[in-house]
């Protein structure tokens, strides 16, 4: 059975942020806002999480998982990136678009794609998410709440415990923050190309689609 947190999403409680992190630190599998929707959150190291988080969403190997950072200082530890790509980052960061990049050594390979060696990155605008990470000193190893068969993630913490109570060991309410997930962008080639448009903002003719 899942702890329900009620967590402000302007002023998040100290004391429930560090009960949630140390959730994290056991190898608990979290629920959490983002600024596009609730996601599910697991340590970056804990294979276990992670295979109870495709369990849930039922992914095969070849899915990109995303590592949610606090901000931009982490993104060198875990991928490779020029200087135009990093300035494309930067002006869309933060917000809710996710980063389809090259891995580094430090990125677990079971995190990686198995074949192109990518990962997601991102930094959500959400004082929930980063005040987690923050607490935590390191990103979050994510992907949205997307259940097998629907389109849309959850939006309503108190669905999202109804459904997965029994498969998750927290569900945070931050309130309502919408049901698009984020805007993907691959960088991992000569030009950034547009997989998926989400609620992120994309100019016309900004991406090749």
């Amino acid at each position: 059975m899942s702890q329900f947190f009620s967590i402000h999403p302007e002023n998040p409680q100290a004391r429930l942020i560090d009960q949630a992190v140390a959730i994290l630190r056991k190898g608990g599998l979290i629920a959490y806002p983002t600024d596009s929707a609730y996601a599910l959150g697991c340590h970056i190291g804990d294979k276990a999480a992670l295979d109870r988080i495709r369990s849930i969403r039922q992914l095969d190997k070849h899915h990109n998982f995303t590592l949610v950072c606090r901000d931009l200082s982490e993104l060198a530890n875990y991928a490779r990136v020029d200087n135009a790509d990093y300035r494309l980052i930067k002006s869309k960061t933060p917000g809710p678009y996710t980063f389809i990049l090259t891995a580094t050594s430090e990125v677990p390979k079971r995190l990686q794609h198995p074949k192109r060696k990518t990962l997601g990155l991102r930094v959500p605008d959400n004082k929930i998410a980063l005040a987690i990470m923050e607490a935590l000193g390191e990103p979050l190893m994510t992907s949205s709440l997307i259940l097998p068969g629907d389109e849309q993630p959850l939006t309503d913490p108190y669905d999202i415990r109804e459904t997965l109570e029994h498969q998750l060991d927290l569900v945070i309410d931050g309130g309502y923050c919408g049901m698009e997930p984020t805007t993907v962008i691959d960088l991992t080639g000569d030009e950034p190309k547009l997989l998926r448009q989400g609620c992120g903002a994309v100019e016309e003719g900004e991406y090749l689609s």
